[in-house]
């Protein structure tokens, strides 16, 4: 053989090499015909408790219509833009449609639901899709929230109707690469300027701040060393956005790392509502609610989802359903669906009561975010490998929790705030760190 041939025959073997190991990935309805995928996505089967009796016929129908939507247009994409780490920006029309964003607002074009209404609508998108209900959160419970709460009557005007409609969307931008737990010692500077602040500084993990059209940005007035906020538009000189990359959850949602130099916001663009840190609390009252129901809507569609496999995969001759051990786990499953969902209910008439303290949020998100954990794992446990893969739900829905377990308060910082309440005492701080600032 000459050395052309043998070069050509090479080229032929590579040939051949690279169109075996580059052949598409088979459908996994073929691949792995006995148990359904979550692109079909199964029915309701949590209520155990029969908790819709407890809802208002206007929060029932929140719910299905929540629902209904999710299951058609979401879950038969989810997964490929999981795995991209990409945002289905062509459903963003359909989510607008369903009227939830802006929540409890009243007037500008939002649907001023009750909490509760909201809170399940939330619970409803995050059943099929965590990163979906985390960009509703993000927008609406953050964004249009501290515009309602601490804006202008011009602010609601010129901002709450297009972002209702999700025609515009808002990100919210409070923490920075060195203060995340500890925000409000933040360090990007506001200072005053002719007609206007100029804005310094970085902010990290900003959720939907790489295509945002309002950005909500809380920074640290020069002059009275307070924390102040301020809407900056999109593509505001000095401003850059850009995209985390290598994230293991929540990858449909675009977190950012926000850069501001020398960033010019106009005297009208800043909030009047927002003059400390302090302020924040009355956004992060009620986001931390709706933060809570986010890990009760996971839970839900992980044991929905369990509870379907289990009765089509088998082993052994028999239904995965019909052993014991993992009869145990589904119900400690429903069980901890059960009581995560009370008390995320509890939590909404306190709110609406008005008596809903600081410490009831936090503990209500530390408390449930855990159980979501231990719930998910055991749904790793019950769909063995395909508990490892996307295409079934529960792989997908514990690597989303972990981010939420962790923002709106890590479960630690939740449970120092409600045992502060609860004892007078605040530990957040080390000892020798609290005498060493009071020297």
């Amino acid at each position: 053989m000459t050395v052309l041939s043998s070069l050509r025959q090479d080229e032929v073997d590579e040939s051949a090499r690279s169109s075996y190991f580059n052949l598409p990935a088979l459908d996994v309805s073929l691949a792995f015909p006995q148990a359904t995928p979550a692109s079909q996505f199964p029915p309701c089967a949590s209520d155990y408790y029969q908790f819709d009796d407890l809802l208002t016929s206007e929060e029932r129908v929140v719910r299905m219509k929540v629902r209904e939507c999710m299951e058609k247009e979401i879950a038969p994409i989810m997964t490929k833009y999981w795995e991209k780490a990409e945002f289905p920006f062509h459903v963003v029309p359909k989510l607008g449609a369903l009227r939830i964003s802006g929540g409890t607002i009243k007037g500008y074009g939002c649907p001023g639901l009750s909490i509760t209404a909201a809170a399940i609508g939330l619970a409803e998108v995050a059943r099929v899709d965590a990163s979906c209900s985390t960009f509703i959160l993000v927008h609406s419970s953050l964004a249009m929230l501290t515009i309602a709460l601490c804006g202008s009557e011009a602010h609601k005007q010129k901002y709450l109707p297009s972002l209702a409609q999700l025609t515009s969307i808002g990100c919210w931008a409070l923490t920075e690469p060195d203060y995340g737990s500890d925000a409000s010692a933040l360090r990007t500077t506001a200072t005053k300027a002719e007609r206007g602040w100029i804005l310094e500084g970085q902010k990290r993990w900003i959720g939907n701040s790489t295509f945002a059209d309002v950005l909500v940005i809380f920074a640290r007035n020069t002059t009275t060393n307070q924390i102040n906020g301020y809407i900056v538009k999109k593509n505001a000189p000095g401003l850059t956005c850009t995209k985390i990359e290598n994230k293991i959850g929540l990858r449909m949602v675009q977190n950012g790392d926000i850069l501001l130099k020398k960033v010019f916001v106009p005297d009208e663009d800043r909030l009047p509502g927002v003059n400390s840190f302090k302020d924040t609390s009355k956004v992060l009252a009620v986001s931390r609610v709706m933060v809570s129901w986010q890990p009760i809507g996971i839970s839900m569609g992980v044991y929905d989802m369990c509870h379907r496999y289990l009765m089509e995969r088998k082993q052994f001759g028999a239904p995965l359903a019909a052993f014991q051990l993992n009869q145990q786990k589904l119900v400690q499953m429903l069980g901890n669906v059960q009581a995560m969902t009370l008390v995320g209910w509890r939590l909404c008439k306190l709110y609406e009561k008005g008596t809903m303290t600081p410490g009831q949020a936090s503990l209500a998100k530390a408390w449930i975010s855990s159980k979501a954990r231990e719930t998910l794992s055991l749904g790793r446990e019950l769909l063995g490998g395909n508990g490892t893969v996307t295409d079934f739900l529960v792989a997908k829905a514990f690597c989303d929790l972990e981010p939420i377990y962790t923002y709106e308060g890590t479960y630690d910082i939740n449970t120092l705030v409600t045992g502060r309440e609860i004892t007078g005492i605040a530990s957040f701080k080390p000892a020798l760190s609290a005498q060493r600032s009071r020297l």
